[in-house]
């Protein structure tokens, strides 16, 4: 490169738009081209989610944090595997499937009627089954 930013021994284009630019593969970033050329890129670490789906989000995570940290029965487990799957695929994709919803829906009502569960984690258990319901139906 020269110091005027051209590849030494090229001419830059006097009327500013007769180079080409030839990009074979390219994930993420910009690209700004020409002499008055601007790239803005903006970046994402999670896919957008519906409201719907957002919602369901908050009411899952309000799930796992109503389960029993110590002294976990087998359904407490169970249930925090299901949850963390769908928390996870909601975040990166920014939805659930109906397959996962209505795993997660059974998953919620077993835990719910195999035990006394606390009063903090019925309501959350509850707010999860709604935001299911609100999708699935």
């Amino acid at each position: 490169m020269n110091d005027t930013g051209h590849p030494t021994g090229g001419r830059p284009a006097q009327d500013g738009g007769s180079g080409s630019v030839n990009i074979g593969s390219m994930s993420g970033g910009s690209i700004a081209t020409g002499s008055h050329g601007q790239a803005t890129s903006v970046n994402h670490t999670a896919a957008g989610t519906a409201l719907p789906h957002e919602e369901l989000l908050r009411a899952v995570r309000a799930l796992r944090e109503a389960l029993p940290v110590r002294e976990r029965s087998a359904e407490d487990m169970s249930l925090d595997g299901e949850l963390a799957d769908a928390e996870s695929e909601i975040v990166r994709t920014g939805a659930a499937p109906p397959e996962r919803l209505t795993r997660l829906l059974v998953s919620v009502r077993g835990w719910l009627g195999s035990q006394g569960a606390a009063v903090g984690a019925v309501a959350s258990a509850t707010a999860v089954v709604q935001g299911i319901a609100q999708l699935l139906g």
